[in-house]
């Protein structure tokens, strides 16, 4: 069984994002972390299952816990389901980005990182198992 750490990051300054995951046997963990206080915000499951489209694609179904006060859940959402149905397996991901007083625009620059780390990701994994 193979396993391997893998660590990414996208964008620069207190845009970046951040992106750890390691392999737990079939499975992935998934840390999306970033800004002036990194944390755990939401906590995201996606599971892949056939499409619900009858096109034999893989989709996820995703399931979200968002902590009090948080608002990664569906940023977390989002990546886990991405994540889950690319990779055609589990993935748990926890996501928590914070800047104190960010723009709409800030904002932005983060989804579009976390994104960017994420087909990153998807890529590494799957140019490797080739």
């Amino acid at each position: 069984m193979r396993e391997e750490s893998i660590s990414l990051a996208e964008g620069k300054g207190k845009f970046r994002v951040q992106c750890d995951a390691v392999e737990i046997g079939p499975d992935l963990v998934v840390k999306l972390y970033g800004g002036d206080k990194p944390h755990v915000g939401a906590v995201a499951v996606g599971i892949p299952r056939p499409s619900l489209a009858g096109d034999e694609k893989i989709s996820a179904s995703v399931s979200v816990f968002t902590l009090t006060g948080h608002k990664e859940d569906e940023l977390a959402k989002m990546m886990a389901g991405k994540l889950s149905a690319a990779l055609n397996r589990v993935t748990v991901l926890t996501a928590g980005i914070h800047i104190d007083n960010i723009t709409p625009e800030g904002i932005k620059t983060f989804e579009i990182n976390a994104v960017r780390a994420g087909d990153e990701l998807i890529n590494h994994l799957l140019q490797r198992d080739l």
